[in-house]
């Protein structure tokens, strides 16, 4: 799935091809990438040990470092902090906490991902919600009116 990657301190924007994986316990960058395109990486507190599918320790060493950026995907948007390691050939993971948060609906025949349940934090989901708000303060400003001209009218 192509997804576009902001950096948060220039605001430089780059695509890449994510891979969707519901195998994976977080969002990963591999190192190469982050380094080719110049984000900026924040080294963690403590290191965190990568296992292999095999329950082996990755080659590529510990999770020493982490990248923030914004994560843009057909309208939505929002920040996402990924775990930089060796990912091999693979540029982007996108884990289950993303992909439970998005609860994403898939046409694997059409190859279509739908974010249609998207978490408060995600731009797209904050627009309708904006929306939804505005016409519930029009509401309850339309129905204030109709109660203060009954007062009105009553206190005649």
């Amino acid at each position: 799935m192509k997804v576009g990657l902001e950096k948060v301190d220039t605001h430089e924007g780059v695509t890449v091809d994510a891979l969707l994986d519901s195998g994976a316990t977080g969002l990963f960058m591999n190192k190469n990438f982050v380094e080719k395109n110049g984000f900026r990486m924040e080294k963690l507190e403590r290191p965190v040990k990568v296992m292999n599918v095999d329950r082996t320790h990755n080659k590529g060493g510990d999770i020493t470092h982490e990248v923030t950026c914004n994560i843009y995907y057909k309208g939505h948007r929002e920040r996402a902090r990924f775990d930089v390691c060796n990912l091999g050939r693979t540029e982007v993971i996108l884990g289950m906490p993303w992909l439970v948060a998005h609860n994403l609906e898939i046409d694997w025949e059409k190859r279509e991902v739908k974010l249609m349940r998207c978490p408060p934090w995600c731009g797209k989901d904050n627009e309708k919600r904006k929306e939804v708000k505005s016409r519930e303060r029009k509401r309850l400003l339309e129905e204030e009116k109709v109660i203060s001209w009954a007062v009105d009218e009553k206190e005649d």
